[in-house]
């Protein structure tokens, strides 16, 4: 495990590294904004529900200048039902640069989660910044893989120290009728430290601290699908799964919000 997170963290700095060098070379500086709302069937973070497993409304407000971006992005949020669970609703702010060099297309940010809470934790208590860097080629037209690590230093309450790796296949089809379909699948692993709050699967096991992801300390996560593209809206049908162990997860939000299950999404972007 030091070595992936050796090697993720090697990424990472060689990311910010070359942003910091590549800015400068930005092409003609220029405003824009797109403005993506979805509704959704759950919402799904890294293979864990959010929403125990009801309904989602989400929006997602970008302005680009140059190679730079700034998003915001809202949903609604309710992790479980006693005091100090997230809800009603979370925003995030993600600050990034994208640019290109040879066939690599890179995505470099900041990203910011503020989460309204329930009952007496104060919400400043769980919000949370991480930073992500991806890669993107398409070695054969129309098939794009995407590589990305997020880094989240510890942050007490809000998150242990955690590194989340994923991988993004897509390919895009042939037009069907007034559709155009991609199929995509993704495979992630996470894994989390112990701090003062979280502790581990073991840990929880012996009664000690829960660990960060549904009670475990670690876990992969998956998912594969069908989006179909029409105009300015995408139809998005979704299977998802993680390997999180039952009988870890029941200590704290309980394996029904990480384990398999069906996504149905629609998304319209304007202008």
């Amino acid at each position: 495990m030091a070595s992936l997170k050796y090697m993720a963290g090697s990424m990472l700095a060689a990311g910010l590294a070359f942003g910091a060098v590549a800015a400068p070379a930005q092409a003609e500086d220029k405003f824009g904004y797109s403005w993506t709302i979805t509704g959704g069937s759950d919402y799904i973070f890294r293979g864990i529900s959010y929403t125990q497993s009801d309904p989602t409304v989400n929006s997602y407000l970008e302005g680009t200048y140059g190679k730079f971006y700034l998003g915001l992005w809202t949903s609604n949020i309710d992790t479980c039902d006693v005091s100090g669970c997230l809800g009603p609703w979370e925003q995030d702010v993600y600050l990034g640069y994208r640019t290109t060099t040879g066939p690599v297309s890179w995505d470099l940010s900041a990203l910011y989660y503020y989460y309204a809470t329930k009952g007496t934790v104060d919400s400043t208590d769980t919000d949370y910044f991480e930073f992500k860097i991806a890669g993107t080629v398409t070695p054969v037209e129309n098939f794009s893989l995407t590589g990305a690590v997020y880094y989240t230093p510890d942050q007490d309450l809000a998150s242990p120290e955690n590194w989340s790796v994923e991988g993004t296949a897509a390919y895009t089809l042939p037009k069907l009728g007034m559709f155009t379909p991609t199929i995509t699948g993704q495979v992630g692993f996470s894994d989390a430290s112990e701090n003062s709050v979280y502790g581990s699967a073991s840990s929880a096991l012996a009664g000690g601290k829960l660990g960060y992801w549904n009670g475990d300390d670690q876990y992969v996560y998956w998912n594969a699908g069908v989006k179909l593209a029409v105009e300015k809206f995408t139809f998005d049908l979704r299977y998802w799964d993680t390997d999180i162990d039952a009988n870890v997860a029941a200590l704290s939000l309980g394996d029904a919000q990480s384990d398999e299950r069906f996504l149905f999404s629609v998304a319209v972007t304007l202008p």
